[in-house]
Formats: structure tokens, C-alpha cells, sequence
């Protein structure tokens, strides 16, 4: 067979290796992206999942929350849930190492339910870990012991450490919960959890890559941001190995990440429109109703004042129970 066959061989073979099972499409070799990177609202991954989804880089990143030095990451072992409960999304990060079952997710939006989702992960992974060994017997079962982290990185500001508990979303305030769950907020925006960045390079590098997507999506199209930021990321040895290894991944992931976090960002922004609608709606009705009032019992003098007072309208309003 001719040498010229065997490579044109070869390089088919090759293409047929990139090729993804959902979206057929052909690869461009010298840039090394899929020519269909679009985003795609069935693709569920994350970029922060897929970096520390290694058990040196997750071992990195325990060692850094903790403040711990732990080298041999081959006791860590991954229990990450696919497809948690109702959720129809997988937790980032879940993994039993040094005794304890951590639970790590990352954030754009302010995780307000986060102490009610991890509930169901933990409940789900005792579940599993537990599905064959009686918890009827009068021997206690023993259990590793649960870590809630979630690493934020979101535009609305947060403080640079915070708790958030299950009993927040409790209808009725109690000091002494029942069921109690706490989950440690880590904000790692710039300038935030500087310690905790240096004690795990990866997540720092990690974040210097969101910064250059987000500040270069100000000024060009974000499927153009996310490839100059990784190619640049690359020129500077930021997380170099692994974007060179999960290029076209990592540019379709962070497409849809950040479209996403856009999405979210016009629909908050529509909510809270809204809100401001409905409250000028409800706050007429009440002068609406106040007038009214003051006109029946004939109190000019108030109402004329009424109607260039601010505060002394609530005072009115309150009089009259509106």
C-alpha cells in the first residue's frame, strides 16, 4: 500500500476519533476546535468539573480549603452523583478522602438553595453506601463525616467567606433546628480567598481564566472571548497541560457556561422589572385608595398635603390601615 494511502488512512481514522456522538462535526487541526462550538443547552458539563475532576487536582483543592499538605491523592475515590435527584444535573465534586465525604460545588449565581440541593446529595450517597447493611441493628453505623463547600464566582458581590443553613429556608425562624445542614460559601472572585488560590494553584489559574472570558465577552462576540482567553492561557502556562489536552472541550463548555450565566443575568433583570411593575401597580392602588378615604370624611387639608408629602402619605396610609 502506498505511504500517501496510509496517511490518508490515518488522518480519516483520526477524525472519526473527535467526532462527538451527539453533534457530528469535523475538527479544525491547526487551531485544534470543533468548527461547531455553538452553545448547547443539552450539554450539562463544566469546566470546573472537568479540572478537578483528577484526583490530584481535587486532592489540590481539598488541601487548600483545609490548609492540609496531603501528597498521595490515590485514597482519594469519587462519588460524584450523575444526575442528582430531580435536578437533571450532576453535582461538581463529590469524593471521600481522610475520613470525611466532600461535597464541592461551584457558583455564578448566588447559591440560596444550595443547603436544601446538598440534603438530597448527601441523603442520596449514604443511600447508596448504605443499601446493603441493616441500619436496624443495635450496632451504630458509621459514616464519614460530610463537608458542604461552595466556590463562588459570580458578578453580584458577596463577602469573601459566609454560611449558608438549611434552617435559613425554614418557615418558621427556630435557634434549634431538628435538621440542621451548613454550607461554607468561599468567594474566589479577584481579590477574594487570595490564601486559599495560592495553596491551590489550579483554582487560581482557574479564575484568571474566567477573568479574561468575561472581560474580553465585554468587547467581542463570546465564542471569540473564550477562544483568545484560552489560547493566551496556554502562551502564559495557565493551566497549559490541561487545555492543550481538553481544548475543543473546554471552549464548548465555557460557551455554554457563560451564555447560561448570561441568560440567568436578563431573567433576574426581568424579575426584578417586574417587581418594581407590580409594586408601582400596588403603590398606586393604595393612594388611589387613600384619596378616596380622605375625600369621604372630607379632609381636604390632608389630602392637599397628601399629595406633596411623601412620608406623611404613609403616615395616612397607616392610619387607615392600607
Amino acid at each position: 500500500m502506498k505511504k500517501e494511502k496510509i496517511c490518508e488512512m490515518e488522518k480519516s481514522a483520526q477524525l472519526k476519533d473527535v467526532q462527538s456522538e451527539s453533534v457530528q462535526e469535523e475538527y479544525t487541526k491547526d487551531q485544534g476546535y470543533a468548527k461547531d462550538i455553538s452553545p448547547q443547552k443539552k450539554y450539562k458539563d463544566t469546566v470546573f468539573r472537568m479540572l478537578f475532576g483528577k484526583e490530584e487536582r481535587a486532592l489540590s483543592l481539598y488541601n487548600g480549603v483545609n490548609g492540609t499538605d496531603y501528597k498521595d491523592a490515590s485514597s482519594l475515590q469519587f462519588n460524584t452523583l450523575e444526575n442528582a435527584v430531580f435536578m437533571n444535573v450532576k453535582n461538581d465534586l463529590s469524593f471521600v478522602f481522610a475520613s470525611c465525604v466532600n461535597l464541592y460545588e461551584h457558583q455564578s449565581t448566588v447559591p440560596v438553595n444550595m443547603p436544601l440541593r446538598d440534603l438530597f446529595y448527601i441523603a442520596d450517597v449514604w443511600q447508596k453506601e448504605f443499601m446493603n447493611k441493616s441500619i436496624y441493628s443495635t450496632k451504630r453505623t458509621v459514616m464519614p463525616n460530610p463537608n458542604f463547600v461552595v466556590f463562588y464566582n459570580g458578578v453580584k458581590t458577596l463577602p469573601e467567606q459566609m454560611e449558608m443553613k438549611l434552617s435559613d429556608n425554614y418557615l418558621i425562624p427556630t435557634d434549634e433546628p431538628s435538621l440542621e445542614l451548613k454550607v461554607k460559601v468561599l468567594n474566589i472572585n479577584s481579590g477574594m480567598n487570595e490564601e486559599l488560590k495560592e495553596r491551590c494553584p489550579e483554582l487560581k489559574q482557574y479564575m484568571q481564566y474566567i477573568d479574561r472570558v468575561r472581560n474580553y465577552s465585554k468587547e467581542m462576540e463570546l465564542k471569540d472571548a473564550v477562544i483568545k482567553a484560552v489560547e493566551e492561557c496556554i502562551r502564559e502556562n495557565i493551566l497549559r497541560d490541561f487545555l492543550m489536552e481538553q481544548k475543543a472541550e473546554v471552549v464548548r463548555m465555557s460557551i455554554y457556561e457563560f451564555d447560561e450565566e448570561r441568560e440567568m443575568a436578563i431573567i433576574r433583570a426581568d424579575e426584578r422589572e417586574l417587581g418594581r411593575e407590580e409594586g408601582r401597580t400596588e403603590g398606586e392602588r393604595r393612594i388611589t385608595v387613600l384619596y378616596k378615604c380622605l375625600l369621604d370624611d372630607e379632609r381636604t387639608e390632608d389630602l392637599r398635603r397628601a399629595f406633596e408629602d411623601d412620608i406623611y402619605r404613609s403616615t395616612l396610609c397607616k392610619e387607615y390601615g392600607i
